[in-house]
This record gives structure tokens, C-alpha cells and sequence, in this order.
């Protein structure tokens, strides 16, 4: 696992979100009301769609296509809905936020 430094928690507007290109994927980062952060994969199970741009309420993400609710903690469909996108872990130090990337395999020579 690689720490990859993704910004400041102020560059996050409280209920929102960022989007990360990164070699695993577009990741969305999230600042929840009570400044908690978190991130995901940027697409729904559902149909694909940018979770980015959905509502964030709680620790929880609104798709904007289909209303489809994401838990922000454990990326699964929340009430009757099923799916999962991966999490991924974020850290702060002091106001600097780093997300865990998956460390690419070396080749040999």
C-alpha cells in the first residue's frame, strides 16, 4: 500500500466531493457535514453514475441518476437496493489528506 498525498480537506466543500484519477480508477473524496472524509469508486452499481455529483447527507452519497443511496463508510447500496463500490482508505495529517493506492508490482529486468 502506497500513501499518495490527494490535497487539503478544505479544497472539499462540506457535503461534497472531488475526483481523484488515480491507476486504480477515477476515486471520488468526500467531506461529509461533520467534516469526516471518505472515498470511493465515482460510479454507482446501479447504471455507472457519478456519485460525485450526488447528494451527500450524512455519511451517505444520493446517486443523481437513479437515487440510488451509497453508504460513504462501507460503499454498499443502502434500503432495497443491492451493489457495492470499493472504499478506500484516507488519512489527514494536519490538513493534508493521502489516500491509499495499491502499490504497482515491480517487474524484473
Amino acid at each position: 500500500m502506497k500513501w499518495v498525498e490527494i490535497g487539503s480537506a478544505s479544497d472539499i466543500p462540506q457535503r461534497g466531493a472531488r475526483c481523484i484519477e488515480t491507476p486504480e480508477g477515477k476515486i471520488a473524496v468526500f467531506r461529509t457535514a461533520d467534516n469526516r472524509i471518505f472515498a470511493i469508486e465515482d460510479h454507482c452499481p446501479h447504471r455507472g453514475g457519478p456519485l460525485s455529483q450526488g447528494i451527500v447527507h450524512g455519511a451517505a452519497v444520493t446517486c443523481p441518476l437513479h437515487n440510488w443511496v451509497i453508504s460513504l463508510e462501507t460503499g454498499k447500496a443502502l434500503g432495497a437496493d443491492e451493489g457495492a463500490v470499493r472504499t478506500l482508505e484516507v488519512k489527514a495529517e494536519g490538513d493534508k489528506l493521502f489516500l491509499a493506492i495499491k502499490a504497482a508490482a515491480s517487474r524484473a529486468a
